[in-house]
């Protein structure tokens, strides 16, 4: 007879020791520097296995000692701190207009960071992948001739993107049914090391609840301000994933029925109304006959210049988007409850003249007194949040016990 045991089943030595060690390192990578006992009282872990939790990660270079400290009753104790040196974690950012990479140390201290040109506007889904995929390569290269390890590589994307790495569609990019996971790990020789794509916005949220000003926040929204909006949520210190990955898509809620087409095939929505190439049409509507923008930069720099000159136009132009982005907010707070929302992308240079409108309309439609206690705030990462976010992936998985091997 064959009998099937169910309910939980005890875990193995290796999956308890494996367990404690990303205990150790989560609480290092909190409290550092630290000593043995400290992470012995903290943890409940006893001092004999710390002491070789402690001795294992040092020998596979996650942590190091670093000199003593005598502000202690008692013997001075050694004191703990992060090493990773040796690894690096690679995180790439799609948009229309560039391409970003950065990479990691364990550490968290940013040891690459380029971005790049990117005719994604004017690209085929081949052409794209293909030019993406060959900066992944250049990443890569340029950290094993540092003689670190890579740990893994995520790229990020302004659309809907399946659990295995596939880009069911990108509007703005003119994408569906791109296969992108397996493009970029056949360009990369099919590396030894995990390769992921996910949205960019789940991926930007991602940085900000590590490096952001409201790092550690258990409830913060992102909203990429790029051609597209999309929100990368945090909700009760979890990511919101969704039913099948697919949830903060804001800019596809319609806020005027009659307003401007959709690159989705619709109308009114939030992006087309507030989104970056809508801002430029509305504040520089001279630039339509010069052709398809390939750049945003210089528009956005040029809308800037104008705002700060005055102009009223531009002034009248920015005060209307951000009251079309406050309604977009308003929804996400009442929906959400968040302690933060922070608009990354190009929303950041324009925040002086968008925020105002935002927190007006946040103010008269949020249910909660005092708009809730949600603030809106302007990112203080650069525009590479979503590559950021994507290689901070890789030290979460890091931190959740796959350790890299000795």
């Amino acid at each position: 007879m064959i009998t099937m045991q169910r309910g939980p089943q005890p875990a193995d030595f290796a999956d308890v020791r494996a367990t404690n060690l990303a205990v150790v390192l989560r609480y290092v990578r909190s409290h550092a520097p630290c000593s043995r006992a400290e992470i012995a009282a903290t943890t409940g872990l006893n001092k004999a296995t710390v002491s070789s939790l402690v001795a294992d990660l040092i020998e596979r270079r996650l942590l190091r000692e670093t000199g003593l400290t005598e502000h202690r009753i008692g013997r001075p104790a050694t004191m703990l701190v992060l090493d990773g040196s040796p690894y690096a974690a690679i995180g790439i950012e799609v948009n229309a207009d560039y391409l970003t990479a950065v990479a990691i140390d364990l550490a968290g201290q940013q040891v690459l960071s380029w971005r790049r040109s990117f005719a994604g506007l004017a690209s085929s889904p081949a052409q794209a992948a293909t030019a993406i995929a060959a900066l992944g390569r250049r990443a890569v290269n340029r950290v094993l001739k540092e003689d670190r390890r890579v740990l893994g590589l995520t790229v990020g994307v302004p659309g809907l993107v399946s659990p295995d790495g596939a880009v069911i569609m990108a509007p703005n990019l003119g994408w569906h049914d791109v296969n992108l996971r397996d493009i970029v790990n056949r360009a990369l020789g099919e590396p030894g090391f995990p390769v992921a794509v996910d949205n960019d916005a789940n991926l930007a949220v991602l940085a900000e609840s590590r490096y952001g000003a409201f790092a550690g926040s258990q409830n913060l929204i992102y909203l990429t301000g790029e051609v597209g909006i999309g929100a990368g949520i945090i909700s009760d210190g979890r990511p919101l994933r969704g039913h099948r990955g697919f949830p903060g898509e804001i800019g596809h809620i319609t806020i005027d029925p009659q307003g401007p087409p959709c690159a989705c095939g619709r109308r009114g929505c939030l992006e087309a109304i507030a989104g970056i190439s809508a801002i430029i049409a509305r504040v520089l509507p001279e630039v339509a006959g010069d052709g398809a923008i390939t750049d945003l930069q210089p528009e956005v720099d040029e809308v800037v210049r104008r705002a700060r000159g005055n102009d009223p136009a531009a002034l009248r132009a920015l005060d209307e988007v951000g009251r079309a982005l406050g309604q977009g907010v308003s929804i996400l707070a009442n929906l959400l409850d968040p302690e933060v929302v922070v608009l990354g992308g190009y929303f950041v240079p324009l925040a002086p003249w968008l925020l105002p409108p935002v927190e007006a309309e946040l103010t008269a439609r949020r249910i909660g007194p005092e708009q809730g206690g949600a603030q809106v705030v302007a990112s203080i990462l650069d525009h590479g949040a979503a590559a950021t976010g994507g290689a901070a992936t890789v030290l979460d998985h890091v931190d959740a016990g796959r350790l890299p091997r000795l």
